[in-house]
């Protein structure tokens, strides 16, 4: 009978996965159960300590439901989301960066004719949204399929309101120009939710909640990588700090103020002061693999959905 110690237990779980007829898993198993050893041993980890860790864990599950993914959120505020998505978008320079999927995104959001106003009665100060899908070279993509979402004045979204229909989210397709045009209203800084196991961390962490203020957008095209990122509105007071470590610079954009009687970009005189975003959006071709510098390295074809994005839905 073998005598298993706090060393020699760890070579004994990885040699239980030698008959794994999977590699890949056999590699993520093996280097998990490698990784987490070594914190125990480095920390000298207690029972006690183990325990905690399994009830926030457990907690952390029973604060998931059809609405909401702790699980998103934690990996979230922890960095991995951003680590995730920053070592399986290396694209060049001109692309668009990929951030954060965040835990909002519901299938299901109406579709919308261009110029539609997508609030939904949702409150804050109108924001007109100019956006223009195209390919690394400038040339526009017609018929992309763009998904926006963001949170109201109240810093909520849609789905944290009880019995809240849909509001400040929507699809549209993009016409022969690349472009699409709506109406949606003004994205403000918000805390992440608060009252769950998250918050508990970040509270104990003597860490603040917030992120600034953002619109989401995700976006597809045939033959092109999927796109999920954020626009950022220039100015805020946590693009230095975002809880979830999801800006970018090449993401921050003007949000300009008109004053009423301004011609909107639909033409006609506003009643009231509204805002304005105009973003382009360049796609990176789904057959396209690219090392840390921006070369190209292969055509080896990839999915049309970040692996992430499956697992939140």
């Amino acid at each position: 009978m073998k005598n298993i110690d706090h060393l020699s237990i760890t070579p004994e779980v990885i040699a239980r996965f030698a008959d794994c007829t999977q590699p890949r898993l056999k590699y993520l198993l093996t280097e998990l159960v490698q990784s987490l050893h070594d914190y125990a041993r480095k920390v000298e980890l207690t029972e006690s300590e183990l325990m905690a860790a399994i009830g926030f864990l457990t907690a952390t599950g029973q604060k998931c439901d059809d609405k909401r993914q702790e699980f998103i959120l934690l990996s979230d505020v922890l960095g991995l989301s951003m680590l995730a998505v920053a070592q399986n978008n290396k694209f060049p320079p001109q692309a668009t960066e990929a951030t954060v999927f965040g835990p909002f995104y519901v299938d299901g959001a109406p579709s919308y004719a261009h110029g539609d106003d997508i609030a939904n009665g949702a409150q804050g100060e109108p924001l007109y949204v100019i956006a223009t899908v195209s390919d690394l070279n400038g040339q526009p993509i017609a018929n992309a399929l763009v998904h926006t979402w963001q949170a109201d004045s109240d810093g909520f979204y849609d789905v944290q309101r009880p019995d809240q229909e849909m509001q400040a989210r929507g699809n549209f397709r993009t016409d022969g120009q690349g472009r699409i045009h709506f109406r949606s209203i003004l994205p403000v800084a918000y805390p992440v939710p608060t009252d769950g196991p998250v918050g508990d961390i970040l509270r104990a962490s003597g860490r603040h909640p917030w992120r600034p203020a953002h619109v989401h957008f995700m976006i597809e095209a045939p033959g092109y990588r999927t796109l999920v990122t954020h626009i950022f509105r220039e100015g805020d007071q946590y693009l230095e700090s975002d809880v979830v470590f999801g800006v970018r610079s090449s993401l921050v954009a003007q949000m300009p103020r008109h004053g009423a009687g301004t011609p909107t970009p639909s033409g006609e005189a506003s009643e009231r002061a509204f805002h304005t975003l105009d973003v382009q959006f360049r796609l990176v071709e789904a057959a396209w693999d690219f090392d840390d510098s921006g070369c190209l390295l292969s055509t080896a074809a990839f999915g049309q959905k970040p692996s992430l994005m499956e697992s939140r839905r």
